[in-house]
Order: structure tokens, then sequence, then C-alpha cells
């Protein structure tokens, strides 16, 4: 019990500071020399700069372009120019971390040059692409924004990376959405232009029948009946004939006639909301607009961001003293008087502090 009491005052901000003082000089000793090592090491021969550049994008709130202006729904909650929310925040971090985007930066600055990879070395994209995700990242804002960040040794690279990848991004979506959208054009085109003739169809052969003297079935045959049974009345033999052959072409085609008419006005309809379909479509094909709104362009960093030379340094010193301070307790506890006198020499915090003469005396 009086052992663990002994061991637990050594161990105290007292003892500690003892011990720090006892071994003041190699203490700083080795504060110094790992401070130099850190400044050394941590100088361009050894880490080469880097230098950020940043930029940030708001997604928009939709992507079909007809949706928002060609709509006749005008209950959509789509605005061309609001901002998107969580989800189309998200879209676009995928989009941007995808490998569309990624080997278009990598091959339009060769990226595997730059990065100093050899083109026959092994495992040479698993390298290229890790340096790519170490050096280029994309990640949320508070403010559910998309922040680009470009590390690069070369300042003017690191920006022109940075607005590239926030353009590619507006040429990733519209290439993806064209290709939808192209095949789904071409369905509502060959099904609008079907329809369209069919509709021709139709109108030719109901022209046909008009060009026979049918021009409102119902009409005519109330009419020519009426007027049968007047000619009937004065016993007009001319007039009867006349009136019974208008009447047997009236019924030979107007059954024809009816069925066309009706099927024409259905049609037509049909052909309206497909026409409507085939412009929204051609648009969506056709049109681009921008999926993105660009809050901060990246521009040409002034100074390095990386390496943090004086927090390196910092890290160094305090991470080698505490090691250093731990090792002389280990001394102090663990060895002999006579191989603490062999490693360090000299009085202790409290014995220098007893030896000095009080100010009374």
């Amino acid at each position: 019990m009086q052992k663990q009491s002994q061991d637990e005052t050594d161990l105290s901000s007292i003892g500690l500071l003892s011990i720090a003082f006892r071994y003041r000089k190699p203490f700083l000793i080795i504060g110094l020399a790992a401070a130099v090592l850190a400044m050394i090491f941590s100088g361009p021969f050894f880490i080469t700069p880097l230098f950020k550049s940043t930029a940030i994008l708001y997604p928009t709130s939709s992507n079909s372009i007809s949706k928002v202006l060609l709509s006749t729904n005008f209950n959509t909650n789509k605005d061309l120019l609001e901002i998107g929310e969580d989800e189309q925040t998200e879209r676009m971090l995928q989009i941007l971390n995808s490998n569309k985007i990624r080997d278009r930066i990598i091959q339009k600055y060769d990226l595997m040059k730059h990065y100093e990879i050899r083109p026959g070395s092994e495992y040479r994209f698993t390298r290229l692409y890790d340096t790519y995700e170490s050096n280029i990242k994309f990640r949320r804002t508070e403010y559910m924004a998309v922040k680009i960040t470009v590390l690069d040794k070369d300042p003017r690279l690191a920006s022109l990376i940075a607005n590239d990848i926030a353009e590619l991004f507006d040429s990733t979506m519209n290439m993806m959405q064209k290709e939808v959208a192209s095949k789904a054009f071409v369905i509502v085109e060959n099904e609008y232009l079907k329809l369209k003739s069919e509709v021709k169809s139709i109108e030719d052969s109901l022209n046909a029948i008009r060009r026979l003297g049918i021009h409102d079935y119902e009409s005519q045959a109330e009419m020519l009946n009426q007027q049968l049974a007047i000619e009937l009345a004065k016993n007009n033999k001319a007039g009867i004939n006349a009136l019974e052959e208008r009447l047997k072409v009236l019924a030979q085609y107007g059954g024809a006639y009816v069925s066309l008419r009706d099927m024409l006005e259905h049609e037509r309809k049909q052909l309206s909301q497909i026409k409507a379909k085939f412009e929204e479509a051609k648009v969506d094909a056709t049109q681009v607009l921008p999926h993105k709104f660009v809050v901060t362009n990246a521009y040409e960093a002034e100074k390095k961001a990386f390496p943090i030379r004086w927090l390196i340094t910092l890290i160094a010193v305090i991470s080698s003293m505490g090691m250093a301070l731990i090792i002389f307790v280990a001394i102090e506890k663990f060895s002999s008087e006579e191989v603490k006198k062999k490693l360090f020499s000299g009085p202790t915090f409290h014995e220098e502090v007893t030896s000095k003469p009080s100010r009374k005396q």
C-alpha cells in the first residue's frame, strides 16, 4: 500500500516536472532535434508542395426541359430557377465521382505523366486512380452545395481541373439524358408519324365518299326522307326516282361515312395528344440546359496548402518530447542509481530549488 502511494506521488505533476528538470538538457536537445528534422523532412525536397483550388456548385431542381417549359400542367412544382435539394445534391456527388468525368480529366491533362507514373509499370492504373482520388475530392457543404477541391503541385492546373470538372458535370448529365431521350424521341416520332398517316388515310376515304354527295349522313337522310314523302304525296315519279337514287347511295355509303367520321374524330384527338408528346420528346432530345448553378469558380492559388510545416514541426516536437518524458520516467522508476548517474548527472528540480539561498537570509 505504501509502495503504491509512493508510485502515485512519483508520477504526480511535481514528480514529472522534477524529472523533466533533471533531464532538461537531453530533453531540450531532443525537442530541438525533432524541430530541425521536422523542418528538413517537411521541405519541398522530401514533400512536394500542393496548391489548392475549390469550386462550389448548386444543382438545379429539374432535369427535363419539356416538363418545365412546355408542360401545360400548372400544378407541377418544378421550377427551372429553383435550387435542388438533397436528392439532386446526392445525384450531383454521384456523377462527379463517376469514371465518366474521371477518365476525361485524366485523358485531357495526361495525369499519368503529370503524376509521374510510368505507363508500363505494374498496377499503374490503381496508382493513378488512387492519386486522383487523394488529390481531387467532392463533398456536400452544410448549405447543401457541392464543393470541388483539387490539390496539385501546379496551381494553374489545379484551378483548371476544378473548373473543368464543374463544366463536365453538365456535359455528362446531358450525355446520359440524351442517350435515353433520343431513344424515347424515336419511339414517339414513329408513333406520331404512323398515327398521322392513319389520319390522312381516313381523311382521303371520307373525301372519296363526300365526292359521291354524302356530306352529313344524319341530316341528309332526314331531309331526303322528308322530300320523298312530299313527292310521294304529289305522285311525282321523276322526283321520286331521283330521291330514291340518292337514298340508295346514302344507304350504301352512309354507314362507312359515319364510321370513318367518328374514327377520324377519335384519331385526331389521339394525334393531338401524341403530337404534344412528340414536341416534348424532341425538345428533350435536341436541346440542353445547365444542370448547375456556379457559386464560386476555382482560381489559381498564390500559396501552398500542403504541407503545413509549422503544424508538422509542432506535432513532431510534442510527440518526441512526450516520448522522451516517458523514457525518462521509465529510467527513474526501473533503473538503479548507478545507471542514472552514468546516463545523466545533475541536481534534481527539488535539489536545485532547495539549494538556492533564501532572500530573508
